[in-house]
């Protein structure tokens, strides 16, 4: 697709994070039972996975420990079957992800598609989980983590990581790619480690934040949401099956040339 079709002059978008701020839990590590079920975790490893999970929750997402999730979930992952890690994700995705779903959030992106936003979810989470999420809820782009791929398998390694600076760089390419106005467009993140994503938008948002982040919000006067209460999606919000097809492909094609950007860039 050339990059000319993308382009929407003066349009304004909503980004937001998944993870604790659209979803109540790590999305990745929330498909531990799933995968273990479909014979690609130990017992072993989904109490780790627990155990991760509980720390995320409980401590925050500053540097440290996000780094030390990205070394786990990448160890691992390593040796996977990528189409059935795909599989898996596809049958589950609704029994998983829709206790975990703020309410709150899910209207605030109803809100932003009335205003004529594009809705664009950036997770430092991978693909394969985030993309089926983001085309359930009705995103128009995902920007996520890529995982490499060899013969079929992960090998264990990153190939793109959507995390910090790197979340807020993806916004600046999908604005020059689509036509955004950054100054009037919107941003919603739980972490400290997104305060790069935040500033690069005129309308920030802090939700559910950590103590680092509820602090630099009051520091820059970005309001606090508090997201509390979860949706059923497929009972309590219809999804229209059309849109989600159509977010998915899109998620599919943002992903890829923003993959393919960054690894321009190392290679350069």
């Amino acid at each position: 697709m050339a990059a000319d079709a993308w382009v929407s002059a003066g349009k304004s978008a909503a980004f937001f994070d998944l993870d604790k701020t659209i979803i109540a839990k790590s999305s990745t590590l929330a498909f531990s039972r799933p995968f273990q079920a479909g014979g690609l975790l130990s017992r072993r490893a989904v109490l780790r996975s627990a155990y991760a999970q509980f720390v995320y929750l409980v401590g925050g997402a500053d540097h440290d420990q996000m780094e030390k999730m990205r070394a786990f979930m990448s160890q691992l992952v390593g040796g996977w079957d990528v189409a059935t890690v795909r599989e898996i994700v596809a049958d589950t995705l609704h029994n998983v992800v829709d206790p975990l779903v703020y309410d709150e959030a899910v209207s605030l992106i109803d809100e932003h598609h009335l205003a004529g936003r594009d809705v664009v979810i950036v997770s430092t989470s991978g693909t394969e989980v985030v993309e089926p999420i983001g085309a359930m809820l009705g995103a128009d782009l995902v920007v996520a983590s890529r995982l490499e791929e060899v013969d079929g398998k992960y090998t264990g390694n990153i190939d793109y990581y959507a995390y910090a600076e790197e979340k807020a760089r993806a916004i600046l390419e999908l604005a020059d790619l689509r036509g955004y106005d950054l100054e009037a467009s919107y941003a919603y993140s739980d972490s400290v480690t997104d305060i790069p994503m935040l500033e690069a938008v005129g309308h920030p948002h802090a939700v559910n934040p950590d103590k680092d982040l509820r602090r630099a919000a009051k520091e820059r006067g970005w309001p606090v949401l508090v997201f509390t209460r979860p949706v059923a999606l497929r009972s309590g919000v219809p999804v229209k099956q059309t849109l989600a097809a159509l977010a998915f492909g899109g998620a599919v094609v943002a992903g890829s040339v923003l993959w393919a950007s960054a690894k321009r860039r190392r290679e350069a």
